[in-house]
């Protein structure tokens, strides 16, 4: 996974609460190999009709360049699927920008590169009154914590091993072994003052 410090591209809204990982990607789909791609099942049953026809109206629909999605609270809310990220991510999505995210989901989603972007109510109003149907140039700055879009600038906060990872595309093993040398000493240390606790091999 290739790490990002800068993203420019289109922002689009959907004003919905609680989008879940089940809407996100039905179950039906996660029996699909991931080396197929998961984007043309994100959020499946919204953006169709019940005969598989795309809905004309959806947002996604109408701007399926956007790379950015910016939605109501709870947005990942529901089961632990992985899949759910996948699915945003193979469709061309790097962030999105929520009032509130399920905890779990965050975490997978900083773990595949997706940034899960946290502003308060009022300010996801504004950008979803700002974006209306249409998309809007978005950038974000990750290492500053800066987003622009349209006339809106504001500040985020990331917690720094989720910023350390989205830089450099790590997950949580690729941080674990660039704690390598940190973890060796640790051990040392600890085998020097607790040797009782090491079996005898």
């Amino acid at each position: 996974m290739t790490g990002w410090t800068h993203h420019r591209g289109l922002a689009v809204g959907l004003p919905r609460e609680s989008i879940d990982t089940d809407q996100l990607i039905p179950a039906r789909f996660m029996s699909v190999p991931r080396v197929q791609g998961y984007g043309p099942y994100l959020l499946h049953d919204m953006r169709r009709t019940e005969g598989g026809t795309l809905r004309a109206d959806f947002p996604l629909n109408r701007h399926p360049t956007a790379s950015v999605l910016v939605t109501r609270r709870n947005f990942g809310s529901g089961s632990s699927r992985e899949a759910a990220v996948y699915a945003l991510v193979d469709a061309g999505i790097r962030a999105v920008i929520a009032p509130t995210f399920g905890d779990i989901f965050s975490g997978n989603a900083v773990n595949n590169g997706l940034l899960p972007l946290t502003l308060p109510s009022a300010a996801v109003d504004a950008l979803l009154t700002t974006l209306g149907t249409d998309t809007t140039e978005v950038a974000i700055d990750l290492a500053q914590g800066h987003l622009r879009l349209g006339p809106h600038l504001y500040e985020f906060a990331l917690p720094e091993v989720w910023r350390e990872k989205l830089l450099n595309g790590w997950d949580d093993i690729d941080l674990t072994v660039s704690r390598a040398e940190a973890i060796a000493t640790f051990r040392a240390g600890r085998k020097m003052a607790a040797p009782w606790v090491w079996p005898n091999h």
